[in-house]
């Protein structure tokens, strides 16, 4: 990557809506030249998906929780395929320690993460867990 593929990444970050017309522009290279890179970049894995963030009153409401789970040997895949079916898993992670995976989920109410909590303890694989509901964000570096 060349320092005209990290600013393309940049100022996608900023705003992914922006035209190729407004990016080329603000680069200083030709329109042509960023849709080839842009799908240079999306082949190589470097670009994955453009998607939303978002806003403060979409995600204000939401109940955050962490869920620490560890998973029987060899039961990973299994596992991983099942929680992708889950809408409120928003991510996973693996992890050292006594831990395999961290979740992080989103619901909108008490009654959906305490549903959401019992499908992933009712996983075949899934050993033990614990949550950690999400009470008040202190800090936060996340794009807006």
């Amino acid at each position: 990557m060349d320092d005209l593929d990290k600013s393309l990444l940049a100022e996608l970050g900023r705003d992914a809506r922006q035209s190729l017309a407004v990016l080329a522009r603000r680069l200083g290279a030709a329109r042509t030249t960023l849709q080839a890179r842009l799908e240079r970049l999306e082949r190589r894995g470097v670009i994955a998906g453009y998607t939303i963030v978002p806003g403060e009153r979409f995600a204000k409401g939401r109940l955050r929780a962490t869920v620490l789970l560890q998973i029987e040997p060899r039961a990973n895949a299994q596992v991983l395929r099942r929680l992708e079916a889950i809408p409120e898993v928003e991510s996973a992670h693996t992890t050292s320690g006594r831990f395999d995976l961290i979740l992080c989920l989103a619901t909108d109410t008490t009654e959906e993460l305490d549903r959401t909590l019992d499908e992933i303890g009712a996983i075949p694989g899934v050993r033990n867990s614990e949550s950690l509901v999400h009470l008040a964000t202190r800090i936060s570096r996340a794009r807006r």
